[in-house]
């Protein structure tokens, strides 16, 4: 049993890594806000002084605001659903004995260690280019007429090349989950005369449930922040235009850091809420 003495000893040992961590976030958040309320223009005379909330006024009356916010949440939900249904999938296919099953797992989680700006680069040049592409070749041998994927569906190749590069990690972890899975429990069922669908439904996807969990927190933080790949393809072209695009467009073309930092804002914000949304929804199986 900890003592008093255990414990002070325990948090003063915490104390440089917390203090490390606080830093590391209070610092930039702080500059956010601070920037956020001055009208900072490094190439037009630097700060010309306080803003007030003109700076979010302005951000969030754009015409590109509400779209942005609204891509930002499609692609999420949209590559969420998509991991987690294949990777529950592949966890299932990858658990069953195999030849060669070290190789095969290897390969499937093997796209999550790709750097985000390498994979859009490889799914532009390689697979959706009409012309060289391997997308373009298939059609071509079907008697079909190349499709031009980064121009008529912008958004569905954004939400393939990110599904691809995160579902190795939803397989990890839900691989992980299923092999801990007792396996009498499925024997038992099955010798009661439980089809497939049912021993899946009533026994495996509750047994997945907190890795499901885990999977949907951990890739939805990343998710919100997504970038590399559509600098690299669209450049936030054709609907794809997300809130941290956004933000690096409002900087980069009017040079306003001020203005930047109050979108950067919006987007804490807008993290925190879907945070909190999750957190009420389905982080209660995290106490189960």
């Amino acid at each position: 049993m900890a003592t008093k003495a255990s414990r002070s000893a325990a948090r003063l040992m915490m104390a440089p890594a917390v203090i490390l961590l606080l830093g590391w976030m209070l610092v930039p958040l702080s500059m956010t806000l601070w920037f956020s309320f001055r009208k900072f223009l490094p190439l037009r005379g630097g700060d010309l002084g306080f803003a007030g909330f003109e700076n979010y006024v302005r951000f969030a009356t754009s015409s590109t605001f509400l779209p942005s916010v609204y891509t930002t949440l499609l692609i999420v939900g949209s590559v969420l659903v998509i991991t987690v249904v294949l990777g529950t999938l592949l966890a299932l296919l990858l658990d069953q004995p195999m030849w060669g099953q070290g190789i095969v797992r290897v390969l499937v989680i093997a796209p999550f260690f790709i750097m985000p700006t390498v994979s859009a680069l490889v799914w532009k040049n390689m697979f959706m280019d009409p012309v060289n592409g391997l997308f373009g070749h298939l059609f071509k041998a079907f008697g079909a007429e190349p499709m031009v994927w980064l121009t008529d569906a912008a958004l569905p190749s954004i939400i393939m090349i990110v599904s691809w590069q995160w579902l190795p990690f939803a397989t990890l972890i839900l691989l992980t989950a299923t092999q801990s899975l007792d396996s009498e429990k499925l024997e038992a069922a099955e010798m009661d005369g439980a089809t497939p669908i049912k021993r899946f439904w009533f026994i495996i996807l509750p047994h997945l449930g907190r890795a499901i969990t885990v999977v949907i927190l951990i890739q939805t933080i990343f998710l919100l922040s997504i970038f590399a790949e559509i600098f690299v393809t669209t450049s936030g072209a054709f609907d794809t235009r997300t809130l941290t695009y956004l933000i690096f467009q409002r900087i980069t073309d009017s040079q306003n850091i001020g203005l930047g930092s109050a979108g950067g804002v919006y987007a804490i914000i807008l993290a925190n809420i879907v945070a909190l949304f999750l957190m009420r929804i389905v982080g209660k199986n995290l106490d189960s």
